[in-house]
């Protein structure tokens, strides 16, 4: 049987390579890459792939939303999220938004394909010390809006333009902050943020 394959990945460098280098398997075929998120979902209705593999941090949608919309959309398309980065925060919002496999980029390249292979077998692969991480660290103590807020506060922006950006008054910005800042056990928002993103949590 051959595995129909998706690829998304915003590095075409990466996406090419990786694309070659499944081509090469005998029960592989890349059917589909894309540079975007929100690319993803077209792509998969038009090309019906087995497993998508998804980059994290791309533009138009990041991979863990698009995973969600395919789970909706495509529900028989496999996800697989494959990233450089290996945090605790986006291994759990990964399985959440129907993930099935979680796969650091710096893996062997037998390693995909053996994640690739479980997954169609109707496995969860997920690499064990990151598991591991994910359990120790437990879930995120951010609230959907104070992650929004830190979201929008990555840029350097003030609390005004925070605040018009999300619809919110000053006020209600600032308790946001005060929260997150107090939750991540940073001493300003910027530091909030650089932990929240440490830990998977944005």
């Amino acid at each position: 049987m051959t595995i129909r394959l998706l690829l998304a990945d915003d590095q075409a460098l990466v996406r090419q390579a990786l694309g070659t280098l499944l081509d090469l398997e005998d029960d592989f075929e890349v059917v589909a890459q894309v540079g975007r998120g929100d690319e993803v979902v077209g792509a998969a209705l038009e090309h019906r792939p087995d497993v998508a593999l998804l980059d994290i941090e791309m533009p138009g949608l990041d991979g863990l939303a698009a995973a969600a919309v395919l789970a909706e959309q495509a529900p028989e398309c496999r996800v697989v999220v494959l990233t450089t980065f290996g945090r605790a925060g986006y291994l759990r919002r990964a399985m959440e938004a129907g993930a099935v496999g979680f796969v650091v980029k710096d893996a062997p390249a037998e390693a995909l394909g053996d994640a690739i292979r479980r997954v169609m077998a109707g496995e969860r692969v997920v690499d064990p010390a990151l598991a591991v991480a994910t359990l120790a660290a437990g879930e995120s103590p951010l609230t959907a809006r104070e992650r929004d807020v830190l979201i929008a506060a990555r840029g350097g922006g003030s609390v005004a333009e925070i605040a018009g950006s999300l619809y919110l008054s000053e006020g209600t910005v600032r308790n946001y902050l005060s929260g997150a800042i107090a939750k991540t056990g940073a001493r300003n928002r910027m530091g909030a943020v650089r932990v929240a993103e440490d830990r998977g949590w944005l």
